[in-house]
């Protein structure tokens, strides 16, 4: 099995590439014991690939911003082309490398419910693909809120968490605690569900720990642009 150590904005995963055995829950909580997830690529052909991605904790996810950059970023190194449509499921990520170097990726469509209140706790509920839940606030409260959210019945299959702090319009910084990994330094689909939960519509710079991310609100779609993934080892 042919695998590879990447990271993006401070968010790690271990690539597989295709191979004859497919990863199953306990092989990829091996796999990413020491990353925050595994991308297991399904399948590539000239313009596109087919990726699975699992959590740390073997379950698995339904999207992932910078997982999808980084196949992208393993995708553009292979075949020399800019252009790429990553299939996670059944969500379809248009990746493109821009003429600064960065990658700009088409997530697809935003949901924004409206506000609820959980155990005193004011939440925005936010779908790209994936659960979120956005909560404006102090955010050194991410060990506290972020498990107790993620394992909240309003949640059966447990969310992604997210408290943000917005700074000046269009600048927001936050801090993310993903769905069966903990806190991380980044995340893609974290930056969509906090720009659309703070500001609807429009350009929006999210600060993370890691790095930042400039995300692009139009018509209930959203794309993100950020620098490319960084390769980090190899097996």
């Amino acid at each position: 099995m042919r695998s590879s150590r990447w990271q993006a904005l401070g968010n790690t995963y271990v690539l597989v590439e295709p191979g004859q055995e497919r990863l199953d829950a306990d092989r990829a909580r091996v796999i990413a014991a020491s990353a925050d997830g595994a991308l297991e690529i399904l399948g590539v052909d000239a313009s596109s690939v087919d990726v699975r991605i699992w959590n740390a904790d073997g379950s698995q996810a339904e999207l992932s911003g910078n997982g999808t950059r980084i196949v992208a970023t393993w995708f553009f190194a292979r075949t020399g082309e800019s252009a790429a449509l990553i299939r996670v499921g059944p969500r379809d990520v248009l990746a493109r490398l821009q003429s600064d170097g960065r990658i700009e990726q088409e997530l697809g469509e935003v949901q924004v419910g409206p506000a609820e209140t959980i155990d005193g706790i004011e939440v925005v509920p936010v779908t790209v693909g994936n659960p979120h839940a956005v909560v404006r606030g102090d955010l050194d409260a991410i060990g506290t809120l972020g498990p107790l959210l993620e394992h909240h019945p309003r949640w059966p299959d447990r969310t992604n968490v997210q408290i943000a702090r917005v700074d000046a319009p269009g600048v927001v910084t936050a801090r993310v605690w993903e769905r069966g990994v903990g806190e991380t330094r980044s995340s893609g689909t974290s930056a969509v569900a906090v720009a659309a939960a703070t500001h609807g519509t429009g350009d929006v710079l999210v600060r993370f720990p890691g790095g930042d991310l400039l995300v692009r609100l139009a018509r209930g779609r959203a794309s993100v642009v950020a620098s490319p993934a960084v390769r980090v080892d190899a097996s």
